[in-house]
């Protein structure tokens, strides 16, 4: 007997449907295809001792069981819920379901109890699009996937529930009383529950608790309204980490379309940790020893790397130097197309990766710069090879370069406090919301740093004076194309702080002085 079912492969932050065919005929044998990889094949085992602790059984006859389309790799526990439904329906040990309208996917365990799975909420919104009247899932995921409105989302626990629910027309009709039976369902229709969005406290970690370095703090400021790398160079000590963690306390939540993708994303993952939408920015801070793969994702199955994971939040990279170059060089197509493609001979794969790179590193192998008279003081050519590390395309790459100088006495022993990020905090949403409305109209561009050239020529226009200052500037300091862009970007956050519908040429020179690497090297 051969029957029909539907479950759902997570590929990239997108789900696909998988049409699951259980095929029982005379013979002996368990025969799966269709790309399966280990974990999916050791199915068998799972599904015979869940079927036999719960009063079913596996047909001793030949099963048959392909999942199509055959050239997607299927991975992972997540299909046993679907195959083990689908062996019961082909083997006569459950009559008269119909289960073609239901997506379902589920881990069993040996006693039958059902396990949550990654992805759900890709499988959900993918399950609207395709018209399917509800998702099966485990109890755990239920939550996340009830975030998108128009489809029933049954949770459940054990197989024997599963059976319950499809062997009782009214509990399946409870779950659709509140649509008309017209109703069709379709992209148009995608809705997420915004009340779900979860509302999180502000970070604890405040500006006001460090001294001294207002010129920092206010280049922090900067790249937070318009979502600008930045890069910190300075000795130990001098508040480089300090001021990089205390960042999120000065950005904005997520709008509900960043919430959206970035919960989808960490969901993909399997690092969701809330019932609801992500409303705080992601904060990233991997360690040097990564690797490639895991920075930007990829591997035999692909998974989002940390620039996905810091999607629409932070990169937070200590010590950039001490990353290995193979590491840092894979950075630079993603900070310029704010995405990452991996592919492979099988497949090509894409994951968004817009992200704030928060950099720090010591200006020299001492960690002092070389006016400093340190004892541990280095050469000016160890200097600069230490600084080369970085090659120049990455830092082209990086909007905001600044020194930051050890901090005195005076100002350590201070009792003044500064500025609190709920302070700077307002004027960064300010900003912000100045470039929502001028971004209304723009898919997928939020913020300043998000402009490609047609945006920079449309939205920041330059007067005389700015004209003529950053002109002297780029041939006095050769600086590239790409240097031009960001100055002209960074100056465009600089005047929407200060409420100003034009730049002006103390903008410019502001932005000018963000590119301390950049002057440094010419």
């Amino acid at each position: 007997m051969l029957t029909k079912l539907y479950g759902s492969a997570v590929f990239g932050i997108s789900a696909v449907a998988i049409t699951i065919e259980v095929h029982i005929a005379i013979g002996i044998g368990y025969h799966l295809v269709g790309m399966p990889d280990n974990a999916f094949k050791e199915s068998h085992y799972r599904i015979a001792a869940a079927l036999l602790n719960n009063g079913y059984r596996i047909p001793g006859k030949k099963i048959t069981i392909n999942m199509a389309p055959a050239a997607l790799k299927k991975e992972g526990a997540a299909y046993d819920l679907t195959l083990a439904l689908g062996i019961l329906l082909a083997s006569s040990q459950l009559k008269g379901l119909d289960l073609k309208d239901y997506l379902i996917m589920g881990e069993l365990s040996l006693d039958g109890s059902i396990l949550p799975v990654k992805g759900v909420l890709a499988m959900a919104i993918q399950a609207l699009e395709e018209g399917f009247k509800g998702i099966v899932i485990p109890k755990e995921n239920a939550a996340e996937a009830g975030l998108i409105e128009g489809i029933a989302i049954i949770g459940v626990s054990h197989l024997t529930e599963v059976v319950h629910f499809f062997s009782h027309a009214s509990h399946q009709k409870s779950f659709f009383n509140h649509k008309s039976s017209n109703e069709s369902i379709s992209t148009d229709a995608l809705k997420v529950q915004k009340s779900l969005i979860v509302k999180t406290n502000r970070p604890s970690l405040c500006f006001s608790e460090v001294k001294g370095q207002e010129g920092v703090k206010r280049a922090m400021e900067v790249a937070a309204s318009g979502g600008h790398n930045i890069l910190l160079i300075g000795p130990p000590g001098a508040g480089k980490t300090m001021i990089s963690k205390r960042l999120p306390s000065i950005l904005p939540e997520m709008n509900f379309q960043e919430a959206l993708e970035t919960t989808k994303i960490h969901s993909v993952a399997g690092i969701l940790e809330t019932h609801g939408l992500l409303s705080k920015r992601p904060f990233r801070s991997p360690h040097h020893s990564i690797s490639d793969v895991a920075l930007v994702g990829g591997g035999s199955f692909p998974q989002p790397g940390e620039i996905s994971l810091a999607h629409n939040g932070v990169l937070f990279l200590d010590e950039l130097p001490e990353f290995k170059k193979g590491v840092l060089e894979v950075l630079r197509q993603p900070l310029e197309d704010r995405k990452i493609t991996i592919s492979r001979a099988k497949y090509t794969i894409s994951y968004p990766a817009s992200f704030m790179l928060v950099a720090s590193m010591n200006p020299s192998p001492s960690s002092h710069f070389s006016n400093q008279n340190s004892l541990y003081e280095s050469s000016v050519h160890e200097a600069q090879r230490y600084v080369s590390k970085i090659s120049g395309p990455l830092l082209d790459r990086i909007d905001i370069q600044l020194e930051v100088q050890a901090v005195s006495y005076e100002k350590l022993s201070g009792v003044s406090m500064s500025e609190t990020s709920a302070v700077i905090l307002k004027r960064v949403e300010k900003s912000r919301d100045i470039q929502l409305n001028r971004f209304k109209d723009i898919d997928g561009v939020f913020h300043n740093a998000q402009m490609d050239i047609n945006e920079i020529q449309k939205f920041c226009k330059l007067n005389k004076d700015s004209q003529s200052l950053i002109k002297s500037t780029m041939k006095r300091l050769s600086f590239s194309a790409r240097a031009y862009n960001r100055i002209i970007k960074v100056a465009r956050t600089i005047a929407d702080l200060e409420g100003e519908i034009e730049i002006q040429s103390v903008h410019i020179a502001e932005a000018i002085q963000y590119r301390t690497m950049d002057r440094n090297t010419n």
